[in-house]
């Protein structure tokens, strides 16, 4: 069998994988992508039709600059492909006044002059009735946030990548990976550079990864005109324990049609994409429907449906961008659960760059694998 030859080959097709095609077609680059399931696939990170993009990242403060660029490239992508991906319906962040998520996201805005209000409890209840909240709780309200559909939007970066020349071929499994050489169930190919976007699946980056079972929950609320897009935003409701229950109005066009979809963004049992169960569990329905009779009593409806997807995270839960710490020809990115699908496009671009030019102007520093070294070396 005849060795075939890139300029880039790119191991996982998923969320960032996609864009990092995308990025590098586009660029000229021969680019081949290889995916083990289908193009998008329901088996690691974007599944569940929709994530949330929000500009007041108060986790660091490099994040913002990416994400302004990042909003720029989904409005590229969609004008480039014809289609919706993104819905600015504006995202309502929920907690007492000295949280970390609710002061670090006023913080954020007001360090990058970013258009947002703070609420206090009254106003929310007068704006937003549908909350029952307690007495101490205020809200940050960001107009620009909103919903990507997500599946969408990796089938989307696909098609771009394919369309600026990219060969994408799915279900074929990498099964030897040696410097440049990869070697699959289907062929051998030799690439100037090699980058590993494999989600749950990615090993041997330099730091442990933790991948855990994530639950997402659709409801038919009591009262659907009440949690339409015209009258109720996105929002995350921050809880004691340093989580947040999270969901999304009912937005025509952003599947599955008059369901509200929450969920609990926390990180669950540790698991490993291979052994995990991606069928609801009993209990499953308790991580959410607390959350929904306190807060949201007229959205707790009976259950429509459950979705399993996986959180892949570092120790401190930012992402890993970097070259590969044995091999300079190697890219690595990797830990972007729980809060990395609205960079997508963004990290294609740093990808692509880092491939192609060995460097990036973007500010991802404080993502590199030194950040794990200690001062002794280890």
């Amino acid at each position: 069998m005849a060795i075939e030859r890139f300029d880039v080959v790119v191991i996982g097709v998923g969320t960032m994988g996609s864009a990092a095609c995308s990025s590098l077609a586009r660029r000229g680059a021969g680019v081949l992508g290889l995916e083990r399931f289908e193009i998008p696939h329901s088996f690691g990170a974007h599944h569940g039709h929709s994530r949330l993009i929000r500009l007041a990242y108060y986790e660091h403060p490099d994040y913002v600059p990416l994400l302004h660029r990042a909003y720029e490239l989904w409005e590229d992508l969609e004008r480039r492909c014809c289609i919706r991906l993104l819905y600015r319906v504006g995202g309502l962040y929920l907690g007492h006044a000295e949280d970390p998520f609710i002061a670090g996201s006023i913080q954020s805005a007001r360090e990058y002059s970013l258009a947002h209000e703070v609420l206090s409890r009254g106003q929310i209840a007068q704006a937003y009735p549908q909350f029952h909240l307690p007495d101490s709780f205020i809200g940050m309200y960001e107009p620009t946030s909103g919903v990507l559909r997500a599946a969408s939007a990796v089938r989307a970066l696909a098609e771009d990548a394919r369309a600026h020349g990219a060969q994408l071929r799915s279900n074929e499994h990498v099964l030897d990976v040696t410097g440049r050489r990869v070697i699959t169930n289907r062929g051998e190919y030799h690439a100037r550079h090699v980058i590993l976007t494999q989600g749950a699946w990615a090993h041997d980056v330099g730091v442990e990864l933790t991948v855990t079972r994530q639950v997402l929950g659709w409801v038919r609320p009591i009262r659907p005109e009440r949690f339409s897009s015209e009258v109720f935003p996105c929002f995350a409701i921050s809880c004691s324990d340093g989580s947040a229950h999270y969901g999304f109005p009912l937005i025509d066009g952003v599947p599955p049609p008059g369901l509200f979809k929450i969920a609990h963004h926390w990180y669950d049992r540790p698991t490993t994409p291979d052994r995990v169960n991606r069928e609801p569990e009993p209990g499953d329905e308790a991580d959410f429907r607390g959350a929904l009779s306190r807060y949201l009593p007229e959205a707790d409806g009976p259950l429509a449906q459950i979705g399993i997807c996986l959180y892949t995270s570092t120790p401190d839960r930012h992402f890993i961008i970097d070259h590969h710490p044995h091999d300079p020809n190697t890219t690595v990115a990797c830990g972007f659960s729980g809060h990395g699908f609205k960079f997508a496009p963004v990290v294609g671009e740093i990808l692509a760059d880092l491939a192609l030019d060995g460097q990036t102007d973007y500010p991802i520093e404080f993502l590199s694998l030194r950040r794990f070294i200690r001062p002794n070396g280890h």
